[in-house]
């Protein structure tokens, strides 16, 4: 029996239109742990080095994982993998709500995409069976348009994870929108699917995920479940949702405003958990089988914006779009992270973006001619509503922003690469790492790019939160680089790497520990497996993924920050005249690398690791650095 698996994977050609189903490795399945790593090992095996992101070479995998659509706390999650046209190097999106458990549930633990489609076509899965199926009338539609269409047009209930206009038109940071709402949204992933003309994957099946000892399995989630239930973490996600922690965030001077020329906002009562909860909040939203309702149902009721509705904005949505651009109107915040919902876009590299073009106007380095007229101040709450439509339909100005701050600034020159908020072209979160060190070495050190919730070490810097699932990530003082503390880092992101894998969410990390999970992993498969090897399972995973990006040509050097980070002190607050000298990053990275066995002139995993891992196999790949081969650009 395939215990905790559905036992196949959907294999499916767009060039040719075939479609195949072949049985799960799962050898391979206990190695990687399924979801994200398991996912990961196909796009290493199957991606020729320097393959175009958005070209036939670049396999685009959905996969899910053992403890996905089981009855586990926060069991919803779903990976999608493929080589990053935003970065050039390992891309990988995560997402919750209930696609993932219905894709399993139709019979398949993960779908690869090979090939582009000569026409848009769209994937119809029930009960089993697969088929593609023209999606001409949908090519152009929003998400929900989308959603709703394909479901009129079904007599069975649908599922879907679709991409707007924004993945159709290719900007680089498009998302792969899922309950209309949900967003697998780094990486720009929405655009690999636009690229190979598929529009979404509509599922639906009853098939129930095989448990190895179903007794054992329920008592252990129910037990976990009524933890989570008389936490405090429930109490704090179910008032005030993730924005919870913008108060905390800007009190310590770390809340990013105005292109990070500032952190502290002035404006923070008005965009806070509070200030949401006063003007649009409506009620709190849960994924599949999760008892904490972190997510956000809400609604526009005065203004201009009145009577739109949807989900959202999240804490880094509030952020980018609010503080990063000077709004504090919480309405146009709302308005648009609604659109970019329903067009597809990412908000966080959506909000960064339009950040990074306002500070380009103001300098007189982006113009009125090439903006088409409109003005990109900041605090103009209106432009960044009307440049979510230009950005997804890459109309005027939005074609150059659509393309990220990395390509813009390359474009645009004149001194904008210092403030270009990115590391290896993805745009930065909503925690300015001058007000907590150790986070600008999780910015360099993540294998997709600027991101945070590889290791979330913001949580114990910024939010005084430990996370259960490692034994210690206390950061003493988040003001100063402690090499020493480079350990923490490595912890949270092989313990939230093998959560990826398992399919479940990470802010379960706050709340269960790793042998949580691994009580809930070998109830579920029947493995005989302990929290070593877990951990171990995550820490392949990582070292997989960082191999990925070696191979595409990334090397120590291009493990930085940006230099406005490096050279600017922050001008006021409570982490006043603080920044991250390169001395001390460097410093940071040296104790990184050692402790992960990296080597520490390329920032590559050392042949002895990857022995220790089980991966030597990709040893020759790693022998040259391929950077004239990849065409990576940085």
């Amino acid at each position: 029996m395939n215990f905790g698996f559905m036992g196949q994977i959907l294999r499916v050609n767009l060039s040719t239109g075939k479609i195949a189903a072949e049985p799960i490795n799962l050898e391979k399945a206990r190695k990687y742990l399924g979801g994200a790593g398991l996912a990961t090992r196909y796009l290493f095996d199957e991606t020729p080095v320097g393959a175009d992101p958005l070209g036939p070479d670049n396999p685009l995998i959905f996969m899910t994982g053992p403890l996905t659509g089981t009855a586990s706390a926060s069991a919803s999650r779903y990976s999608v993998v493929a080589k990053s046209p935003q970065t050039g190097i390992w891309g990988q999106a995560n997402s919750g709500g209930t696609f993932g458990p219905a894709m399993k549930r139709s019979g398949y633990d993960g779908v690869i995409f090979e090939g582009i489609s000569p026409k848009p076509v769209y994937l119809n899965i029930v009960s089993g069976e697969a088929q593609l199926c023209d999606a001409g009338h949908l090519w152009g539609k929003t998400v929900p348009e989308t959603e709703d269409l394909l479901q009129a047009e079904s007599d069975v209930r649908l599922t879907i994870a679709s991409i707007g206009p924004a993945g159709e038109n290719l900007v680089r940071y498009a998302a792969i929108m899922n309950n209309k709402h949900r967003a697998a949204g780094r990486c720009g992933l929405g655009a690999v699917m636009g690229s190979k003309r598929l529009k979404g994957i509509a599922c639906y099946g009853k098939e129930p995920v095989q448990i190895a000892q179903e007794g054992g399995f329920r008592e252990a989630a129910k037990r976990q479940i009524g933890f989570l239930d008389e936490s405090v973490l429930k109490v704090i996600f179910d008032t005030f949702g993730t924005s919870m922690i913008a108060d905390m965030v800007n009190v310590r001077g770390g809340y990013p405003t105005r292109n990070w020329q500032e952190s502290v906002f002035e404006g923070i009562e008005s965009v806070n958990a509070e200030g949401i909860a006063d003007s649009v909040f409506v009620e709190g939203v849960p994924c599949y089988a999760c008892p904490v309702t972190c997510g956000r149902r809400t609604e526009i009721t005065t203004g201009k914006w009145q009577g739109n509705a949807g989900e959202g904005p999240e804490y880094e949505t509030v952020n980018t779009l609010g503080a990063m651009c000077g709004v504090s109107d919480i309405n146009a915040i709302t308005m648009a992270n609604y659109l970019c919902n329903q067009y597809g876009l990412d908000t966080i590299s959506t909000g960064s973006t339009i950040a990074f073009g306002m500070e380009c106007f103001s300098r007189g380095i982006l113009t009125r001619d090439q903006t088409g007229g409109l003005e990109l101040n900041f605090g103009d709450s209106e432009v960044i509503v009307a440049l979510i439509e230009k950005i997804a339909l890459r109309e005027g100005i939005g074609n150059l922003l659509a393309e990220g701050t990395r390509i813009m600034a390359q474009k645009l020159g004149g001194g904008s690469r210092k403030f270009a908020m990115q590391v290896k072209g993805l745009e930065l979160p909503a925690y300015d790492p001058r007000a907590a060190k150790i986070c600008g070495l999780g910015y360099v050190s993540a294998n997709r790019g600027g991101d945070h919730i590889t290791s979330y070490v913001e949580a114990p810097t910024f939010v005084d939160v430990p996370l259960l699932i490692i034994e210690n990530s206390t950061i003493k003082d988040p003001l100063v680089a402690d090499p020493a503390e480079a350990q923490v880092v490595i912890d949270m992101e092989n313990a939230f790497s093998a959560l990826d894998a398992i399919g479940c969410c990470k802010f379960m990390g706050m709340g269960l520990t790793s042998q949580d999970m691994v009580d809930l992993l070998a109830l579920a498969t029947g493995w005989d497996i302990d929290i070593e090897e877990y951990l171990t399972c995550g820490e392949r995973n990582y070292n997989l993924a960082r191999a990925f990006c070696i191979r595409e040509g990334i090397t120590r050097e291009m493990d930085i920050l940006p230099d406005r980070l490096m050279q600017d002190p922050l001008p006021s607050g409570p982490a006043e005249d603080m920044l991250i000298d390169r001395e001390s990053l460097e410093a940071l990275k040296d104790a990184y690398y050692e402790f992960r066995g990296w080597d520490k002139t390329t920032g590559a995993p050392t042949p002895k690791k990857l022995f220790q891992l089980g991966l030597e196999d990709l040893i020759p790949d790693l022998q040259e650095v391929p950077l004239a081969k990849s065409g990576l650009k940085y």
